[in-house]
């Protein structure tokens, strides 16, 4: 295979964790951007000892960490999501890697450029942060019975409140009418033909709530082609993923609104 296709067969799940690290698409495309740029001008920059895609994660974290493209060359990014260490701190990377991505605990070493029990010990700190999140009303939007109960029993082990399990897109609509969520999980593709995203989309019209898709086919809406979700998680997934990113999600929500400024005191 060559370099060419091997960076095209890893680039969706790239750019998957990028967003989930700067919370938005168009932030996480733009550092994904600059690695390919400097891919091009040198390949040499990939270093493929545990593989291509541990390769392509390493040079991207070496990439972000840059003072050059964390700066104001990289034009999509806002001055609130400059670095990565002030948005998403070193024990979340390290939990993502593990839990969204899939990676060995030699693999995030590696990726990360520290050691094995460095790596153990970020994690344990993301595990402590991800147990004192705040809880929160979630709203399910899944139509497969079995799924919805898994993630359903899965989020009320974390703590956080179910107001309810939505099979269709009308079904979403009124849910979110009888309590406003604080988190949304929702599949893409329902069984009665409506969309979980245009559900989402109709609900983001009325108020702002941190989402996470759940799909069989991440890499399908991950092609830059249109608006894509900030957060995905891949069929099937394991309880750590959808703690990982639902806890992303909510950081970024509280954070932004951390960054709201104040008003003038009179």
């Amino acid at each position: 295979m060559s370099r060419s296709q091997l960076v095209a067969e890893n680039l969706p799940l790239l750019r998957r964790y990028s967003r989930a690290l700067t919370g938005s698409q168009a932030s996480g495309d733009a550092y994904v951007g600059a690695m390919l740029e400097a891919l091009l001008e040198d390949q040499s920059l990939l270093n493929e000892e545990h593989g291509a895609r541990a390769g392509l994660f390493r040079l991207f974290t070496q990439i972000w960490n840059s003072v050059a493209v964390n700066g104001d060359s990289v034009p999509a990014l806002s001055a609130s999501e400059h670095r990565l260490a002030n948005i998403t701190p070193l024990p979340r990377q390290a939990f993502l890697l593990l839990s969204l991505e899939g990676f060995s605990e030699e693999e995030v070493a590696f990726i990360l450029q520290i050691d094995v029990a460095e790596v153990r010990k970020l994690a344990d700190e993301a595990g402590q942060e991800l147990a004192a999140e705040i809880a929160t009303d979630v709203l399910i939007i899944e139509d497969e019975t079995f799924i919805a109960m898994d993630i359903e029993s899965l989020v009320k082990k974390l703590g956080h409140n179910v107001i309810g399990v939505a099979r269709t897109h009308a079904d979403a609509l009124a849910l979110a009418k009888t309590k406003q969520p604080g988190l949304i999980l929702a599949d893409i593709q329902l069984a009665d033909g409506s969309s979980g995203l245009d559900a989402v989309n109709d609900l983001l019209k009325t108020f702002e709530v941190p989402v996470v898709f759940i799909t069989a086919y991440p890499e399908r809406f991950l092609t830059g082609e249109r608006p894509e979700p900030a957060f995905l998680i891949s069929k099937p997934f394991q309880p750590a993923m959808v703690s990982a990113v639902a806890s992303q999600a909510l950081f970024f929500q509280r954070n932004s609104r951390n960054r709201m400024p104040r008003a003038a005191a009179s």
